[in-house]
């Protein structure tokens, strides 16, 4: 953006009740896996509520960039996949913008095909630690070369005869674990992938989806996944559910503003990316869930929110897999709840578009909450009544930036934001879409 370009500040006022049926994008997790999967396979993929978000579009130009084919046909996307092994070397740097998800599946990729290519990305994507795929990709034989501390640019010299991996992530982590499983497409043998705690399994759903010989095993707490490399992945017709992390936003401004009565259709509910949905029941909160279904090997049910008084919670380290991107929104719902919450174990949270626990600290003091950080603990002092009448800083980060926007609808100040250009990098239609039921969410 050009530095005297002035960035698009939002203001968010306390709400009249919010009411209506909405949609929420599609699942962004599973929408950069279907493009990247369907640029793998022989045949040609039919994707179906692809989110069209700048993180997903990036993904989409990457994989154009490596020799796919992908197109739109009206509301849906196709892609002509190049087969396991299949992709050519990229005649410019790819540029993964705001994407984290992007960048480190995209890493396990390029690390068993025998190309030259480098990544780069926005701002706060290059602040961002790629260690944590970089040095498990290189039992492949892949080589890498990044800037100091392992951040974008980052060159990636692929392997012609990558080797399988045995891995055991040190953290939970979905993003590595995808990228060593992607890596193993195109290795001879059995790549191998241990998790502490399970982590959310779109990308081991997919792989199956495609063709791909996958196991699951239980492993204390943790579970082992066990990919068979070069298979041949057949094109399959992809369905996107609506993204639960992004219902997350318009169920907790429901939640807060009372009379509020609110249905998120079609969201995906895959119970590893479920724990905020446990949570807000735990607080007290008014949700079902209705007409469950599944649809493309993932269920998938209407969520009904309506306002209640919430109290406070204490959320597990081992929940946090299954939440990790909701932190944020369920910290401004503390805040309104009455008692002390801890969310504990957010290790995960620093390593996010921003450092995300002290940002999430950060905003909920600059609207009058009282709230510590203790180790990777955030404790909240909720009261039931948010003084707001902050300027967040939001750090590019979309999920804060929306996070803000939702506290602004219960405290008695109105709440404004730096920045809100990056809201569309997962949620295109955010402000339009919560105008639409009923919230003040305004330019400031």
């Amino acid at each position: 953006m050009n530095l005297s370009t002035p960035r698009p500040h939002r203001s968010a006022r306390p709400a009249a009740p919010l009411s209506g049926q909405i949609a929420v994008p599609g699942d962004k997790s599973i929408s950069h896996r279907a493009l990247m999967f369907g640029a793998l396979a022989v045949g040609q993929t039919r994707i179906t509520g692809l989110l069209e978000g700048e993180d997903v579009l990036r993904t989409a130009a990457a994989m154009r960039a490596l020799g796919a084919e992908i197109t739109r046909d009206g509301a849906d996307w196709l892609v002509a996949g190049r087969g396991i092994g299949g992709l050519t070397e990229p005649a410019d740097v790819l540029d993964m913008g705001n994407s984290g998800t992007a960048a480190r599946l995209l890493a396990g990729i390029l690390a068993s095909h025998d190309l030259y290519a480098v990544m780069t990305g926005d701002a706060s994507l290059r602040k961002r630690p790629m260690a944590r795929v970089i040095e498990p990709l290189k039992g492949t034989g892949a080589q890498f070369f990044a800037r100091a501390g392992n951040r974008l640019p980052l060159t990636i010299v692929g392997t012609r005869e990558a080797m399988p991996l045995t891995y055991r992530l040190p953290v939970a982590s979905a993003q590595v674990k995808s990228a060593i499983l992607l890596a193993g497409l195109n290795a001879r043998g059995v790549t191998e992938v241990e998790e502490p705690e399970p982590t959310r399994d779109h990308s081991e759903n997919m792989l199956r989806h495609f063709g791909a010989e996958v196991s699951v095993a239980r492993a204390g707490k943790g579970r082992v996944i066990r990919l068979t490399g070069q298979p041949e992945l057949r094109a399959a017709d992809v369905v996107v559910p609506g993204d639960p992390s992004s219902a997350a936003f318009p169920i907790a401004a429901a939640l807060l503003v009372p009379g509020s009565r609110v249905i998120i259709a079609n969201v995906g509910l895959n119970p590893l990316r479920t724990g905020l949905f446990e949570t807000l029941r735990e607080m007290g909160a008014d949700l079902a869930i209705e007409n469950a279904r599944v649809e493309g090997g993932e269920p998938v049910g209407d969520i009904v929110a309506a306002h209640a008084a919430l109290r406070a919670v204490d959320v597990p380290a081992e929940r946090a897999p299954s939440m990790i991107d909701e932190y944020p929104v369920l910290a401004v719902l503390c805040a309104a709840a009455s008692g002390t919450s801890r969310l504990r174990g957010l290790s995960e949270l620093r390593v996010k578009e921003s450092d995300r626990l002290s940002a999430t600290a950060a905003l909920l003091r600059v609207n009058g909450v009282r709230v510590e950080i203790e180790g990777d603990d955030l404790i909240i002092h909720g009261t039931g009544a948010i003084p707001g009448g902050g300027l967040v800083e939001t750090h590019m980060d979309h999920r804060l930036a929306m996070s803000a926007l939702v506290l602004g609808q219960a405290s008695r100040e109105p709440v404004r934001i730096d920045d809100a250009s990056f809201i569309d990098t997962s949620f295109p239609g955010f402000l339009k879409l919560m105008r639409g039921l009923g919230a003040d969410m305004a330019a400031a």
